[in-house]
């Protein structure tokens, strides 16, 4: 009888503390600016830190990280049945480079005075597309399961390097750029909204924003065209523009970049969440 307690009462006992194991499957580099995926089922509830997060079908979760995250988190998971499971999530600090720019046009660095308002204006313009709510779990299992990239070639700027444009400091670089002659076509890597579609803005150039829901949305910068409008739904693979160098830019490429709600993801770690085969 004394064994047979034993037993029961170590079960009880995990079943409170379930910390002792893992809560959820975890997927994604464990790193500052990176895509996590969050898997398990009967879940009510996920939260990162003190952030509550999307949940879909009651077993899969995520986020996105910034560039400056920190590294020691903890995630907690709520089970249908009331269990309550927390997880430490321990992150690497990333080392980012310093990438020198030069040649850009002059204004896009040092704009003068009577282009404020535009920039102003369009930079609104695209915080409010990001910020649309909207919701798409198909879109989002597509995300969660991403393997192709907008387009391929050399890459030729990374997520979070610090950038020195003509020899000014600028703002972190938060996306990667992939370098293809102009005119080369651009598809979506990923089923959305369009929620952006604008030929000529100050900084970004002919630039695209697809949202996926949930807060989660795609940015493809410095096109020479747009080939798609507000409102249209792209399929993955989906032609949505071409490669050019307009805005910020001194050679033709595609600079791809993501968020997550107010975090600036890097795309490229989207593609740790896939299991290799």
């Amino acid at each position: 009888m004394r064994d047979w307690l034993r037993v029961l009462l170590l079960v009880f006992s995990v079943w409170l503390s379930p910390a002792l194991a893992e809560c959820v499957d975890v997927r994604g580099e464990l790193t500052q600016g990176a895509w996590l995926r969050f898997e398990s089922s009967n879940i009510s509830a996920v939260r990162f830190n003190e952030q509550l997060l999307p949940l879909i079908d009651d077993r899969l979760s995520w986020v996105g990280l910034g560039r400056d995250s920190a590294l020691d988190n903890k995630l907690r998971v709520t089970f249908t049945d009331g269990r309550i499971c927390e997880q430490p999530i321990v992150l690497r600090a990333r080392e980012y480079k310093v990438s020198v720019v030069e040649g850009v046009p002059q204004r896009t660095v040092t704009p003068p005075q009577e282009d404020f308002e535009r920039i102003r204006r369009e930079g609104a313009l695209v915080r409010a597309a990001k910020q649309q709510v909207y919701e798409c779990d198909a879109c989002i299992e597509q995300l969660l399961s991403a393997t192709q990239m907008p387009l391929t070639g050399r890459i030729s700027g990374v997520y979070g390097s610090q950038r020195i444009y003509n020899g000014k400091p600028g703002n972190p670089h938060y996306g990667l750029d992939i370098a293809r002659p102009t005119g080369t076509p651009v598809s979506a890597p990923v089923m959305g909204l369009v929620v952006l579609a604008e030929p000529d803005l100050y900084y970004s150039g002919g630039t695209v924003i697809i949202h996926h829901g949930y807060g989660v949305t795609s940015s493809f910068l410095h096109m020479s065209q747009v080939s798609v409008r507000v409102g249209d739904m792209v399929a993955q693979g989906d032609k949505i523009g071409e490669v050019g160098a307009t805005g910020r830019a001194t050679g033709p490429h595609l600079d791809w970049r993501m968020n997550f709600r107010d975090n600036r993801v890097d795309p490229n770690t989207l593609f740790s969440l896939v299991p290799a085969p």
